[in-house]
């Protein structure tokens, strides 16, 4: 979020610490050393905003009503607001969800515990892009057949949400500030630019060595459900600021410029589902053997971008990575195989794929991207950093144990040649891939 500026209203941050998650005697999961480690991080830049901003943390909270004031209290403020959640999840007998709070047993859980709903009703009036969730939470035996169902956590449609959920009996851990979180709070520590909320989560995710089977939000589902757009398509794009919005034309004679960006939410993709044979508003779908040419100039406005982005935003996914290769070749042909103009082709391709669930190919195309770039750019290279990531993270939601095993050594050399990236992203890049490589594992995975 980035709200700077005179004049606007007071910002908000809630940090709210739920039940410690125990087991076999051993804390997995501490929400009140999560909470006290984000309240030192400046409320600017939990908010990326400078606005005059109130904080509030609850730890140790019993009566969920307590907690529900305070949510409703800053759900009412008409700033930016940033909300945090720390703790156990759990579900009553039919299947409802709840934050566990201090003293919540299972037999009283309707009455010690938050609804989850509650929060989705006080958030849901506030103002679009205004409103940040971000979520380290452990589920227990209860709750995680309705994750499983749900393919995720309902509600939240209108606030941007970020987190992990790790399912119940994960790898014991040792009652300090979890990965997840304390990875999210050094990258906001990192540099004096403050990377995008999803840009943290991705590098976060992808760093917190999460248990097999840990939810990371959002997913894919709760991608294809948001519906309202946003003023940046792209503010929410894990790896890249919008590699659909270079200043460089895709035809020459466009006179360059910067391009302006199409309405729709990039975050509204659906990633999953295959797209519909026919539809009233969809044309034929590109097969093999078809030639797929750049759209007139009267449909794009002299730059495709837009136009391909709409098709994927569409669930016309097929058509729109027929349309940007067609574009890469013809930006290869009138710049060059190596130019930046081609890299970033190959970024919107990249891009298109993560949107479609084609994490291998998205993988592969983001690591040519960034060896590309590092090339020409240097290790320091900003766009060399986020192309590294978005590397990282679609490989880290790769599901088959050989596409795990084909492109992970490729992409160890690759953050072992980005000296600044925190050098535990190649510890756990490749903690992971050994792992993976021993014999006898199934074919799927789930990390």
């Amino acid at each position: 979020m980035n709200f700077n500026g005179p004049g606007e209203p007071r910002g908000h941050v809630l940090l709210v610490a739920g039940d410690t998650v125990v087991c076999r005697r051993t804390v997995q999961l501490a929400p009140s050393a999560n909470v006290a480690a984000l309240a030192m991080v400046p409320a600017a830049a939990l908010l990326g905003s400078d606005v005059p901003t109130d904080s509030v943390c609850l730890d140790g909270a019993r009566d969920p009503n307590t907690v529900l004031a305070r949510l409703r209290s800053a759900a009412a403020t008409p700033g930016p607001l940033f909300v945090y959640l720390s703790g156990r999840l759990t579900a009553d007998r039919r299947g409802r969800l709840y934050l566990a709070l201090a003293g919540t047993t299972r037999a009283a859980v309707r009455y010690t515990a938050l609804p989850w709903d509650w929060l989705e009703s006080e958030l849901r009036g506030r103002p679009a892009g205004m409103t940040t969730v971000l979520l380290d939470l452990a589920a227990d035996a209860d709750a995680w057949p309705s994750l499983r169902e749900y393919r995720g956590l309902p509600g939240l449609s209108h606030a941007e949400v970020y987190g992990v959920v790790c399912p119940p009996g994960f790898a014991a851990g040792d009652g300090a500030v979890s990965g997840y979180t304390r990875h999210w709070i050094e990258q906001l520590r990192r540099g004096p630019a403050r990377p995008g909320d999803v840009q943290l989560h991705a590098l976060a995710a992808g760093a917190a060595g999460l248990p097999p089977g840990a939810l990371v939000l959002p997913t894919a589902h709760e991608l294809d459900s948001r519906s309202a757009p946003q003023p940046d398509p792209y503010r929410s794009d894990p790896y890249r600021s919008d590699p659909y919005r270079s200043g460089v034309q895709g035809r020459p004679g466009d006179g360059g410029g910067p391009v302006c960006a199409p309405t729709a939410d990039s975050a509204s993709v659906s990633i999953a589902g295959p797209i519909p044979e026919s539809t009233a508003e969809s044309t034929a779908v590109p097969t093999a053997g078809v030639v797929v040419g750049p759209p007139r100039d009267e449909e794009t406005g002299g730059d495709p971008r837009p136009y391909i982005h709409a098709l994927a935003t569409g669930g016309r996914h097929l058509e729109a990575a027929a349309l940007a290769r067609v574009w890469e070749e013809h930006v290869r042909d009138t710049y060059g195989f190596s130019s930046m103009e081609a890299v970033e082709w190959a970024e919107i391709r990249a891009d298109l794929a993560r949107m479609a669930g084609d994490f291998p190919l998205a993988t592969g195309l983001w690591i040519g991207a960034c060896r590309a770039r590092l090339v020409g750019q240097g290790v320091a290279g900003r766009e060399v950093h986020a192309a590294a990531a978005g590397a990282l993270y679609c490989w880290t939601q790769l599901k088959d144990r050989a596409s795990v095993v084909e492109s992970g050594p490729e992409l160890v050399d690759l953050l072992g040649a980005l000296p600044a990236l925190d050098p535990r992203l190649l510890r756990l890049t490749q903690a992971r891939l050994d792992a993976l490589r021993a014999p006898g594992l199934p074919r799927a995975v789930h990390t």
